[in-house]
């Protein structure tokens, strides 16, 4: 463990105790910095008379989607997994050497990215740079541990596997910036969604949901099957593959699967009678995945019974806004709880945060078919700051505060 102060006042200085205080230090900023910016370029977009942004080259909303999956939540999952990839294996925990240059890496990487889009012309190349350095600190620390490891961790294996598809998705937008065509854009940001973050939040929802279900549900027995991953994978890649290809039509034959896979997992996780919040929000969270799927099938269907693309980026908010946004605020506020050495509960702000991003993820989905839709999506990322503005203080305290319990880390 790290030999850093463990009494005292809050101290920048903490940040290195632990991988997680580091890398949701780091996404926490983040998320409230990103959505900022692009609430402002949305409210500009809408109102110009309002607000005048930059107009950043590549586009705003590629590079929104950019900066969200690729710089935001992949400091939440390196955070995780550089804490509990150690203890999946038996293995030592990382030092404080090995998982500083991913936090540097990262948070370098969207602060340059965000002034790129303020204007600084080489902000942009600049925060891809040190994003891809952050990765690789990353994805070099935590891939040796599945050689040195004597059995075979399969939730370890799948969330590397995502990862480095991750990193095939940076090399994608590396190579858009380049100059390759703006197809590369479209790869990785298909990528982002259904190589990365899907395969990671399931794989992870898979290993720990029904283990956190198990250990305060009297008689709660953990469901949780390896068939489960190794039905996601095929299909989230035939998603991605089926998008790539503009085959909206044919969505439906994977994402039907993935509806009914979904929707057993909720109905097999869901604990039965009395738990505490701190788990329900979990599953509530855990609800949106089936539902994504439900538009996502319905929207295919429809386009190909019809050719109107009905729905528009609703499924893939219902996703995004639904599935990875309360499904953040549940695990990381389970996290940083427990390893702050304080009491796992739900404190009023992570209630307000949660409540308040179902609210708004409802209102990105049906942004697509209200009137004035540009409206509707500016005021929904206004929503996103309003619901994460008091979770993230809270957060950020804590991690520059000792543990609660006096304990190192």
């Amino acid at each position: 463990m790290n030999s850093l102060p463990s009494q005292g006042r809050p101290s920048p200085r903490l940040l290195g105790a632990a991988p997680h205080r580091l890398m949701f230090f780091v996404g926490s900023s983040n998320l409230l910095l990103a959505m900022a910016w692009w609430a402002a370029w949305l409210v500009s977009a809408r109102w110009p008379g309002v607000l005048q942004m930059h107009q950043p080259d590549p586009y705003a909303g590629w590079l929104h989607a950019f900066i969200m999956q690729y710089q935001v939540l992949p400091s939440f999952f390196f955070g995780f997994l550089l804490t509990t990839f150690p203890k999946w294996m038996g293995q030592p925990e990382f030092e404080r050497w090995r998982y500083a240059p991913v936090g540097v890496g990262l948070m370098g990487g969207q602060l340059a990215t965000l002034l790129g889009v303020l204007g600084w012309e080489a902000g942009i190349t600049v925060g891809l740079w040190m994003t891809i350095a952050g990765w690789l600190a990353g994805v070099a620390t935590l891939a040796p541990l599945t050689w040195r490891e004597a059995g075979t961790t399969w939730h370890a294996r799948s969330c590397l596997a995502a990862l480095l598809l991750g990193l095939v998705g940076l090399a994608a937008w590396t190579a858009a910036m380049l100059g390759a065509s703006a197809m590369w854009v479209m790869a990785s940001i298909k990528l982002g969604t259904f190589g990365l973050l899907l395969p990671v939040y399931f794989t992870v929802a898979h290993r720990m949901f029904p283990f956190f279900a198990s250990r305060v549900v009297p008689g709660y027995e953990a469901w949780r099957p390896f068939w489960l991953l190794a039905a996601m994978w095929p299909l989230v890649l035939g998603h991605m593959l089926l998008e790539l290809f503009h085959a909206y039509g044919w969505l439906w034959l994977v994402d039907l699967p993935l509806l009914a896979l979904s929707a057993l997992m909720l109905w097999k996780w869901w604990p039965r009678g009395d738990k505490p919040g701190l788990l329900t929000v979990l599953f509530v969270g855990l609800a949106w995945l089936p539902l994504a799927f439900a538009l996502y099938t319905t929207q295919s269907i429809a386009y190909e019974l019809t050719g109107v693309y009905w729905l528009g980026r609703g499924p893939a908010h219902a996703l995004f806004v639904g599935f990875f946004g309360s499904v953040l605020v549940a695990m990381v506020t389970r996290v940083t709880q427990g390893h702050a050495g304080q009491k796992l509960y739900m404190p009023a702000v992570a209630w307000f945060a949660f409540v308040a991003i179902q609210v708004v993820a409802a209102a990105r989905v049906l942004a697509e078919a209200l009137p004035d839709m540009l409206a509707w999506h500016a005021i929904a990322a206004v929503g996103w700051l309003v619901a994460f503005l008091p979770w993230v203080l809270r957060l950020g305290r804590i991690y520059l505060s000792p543990r609660a319990d006096g304990r190192p880390g």
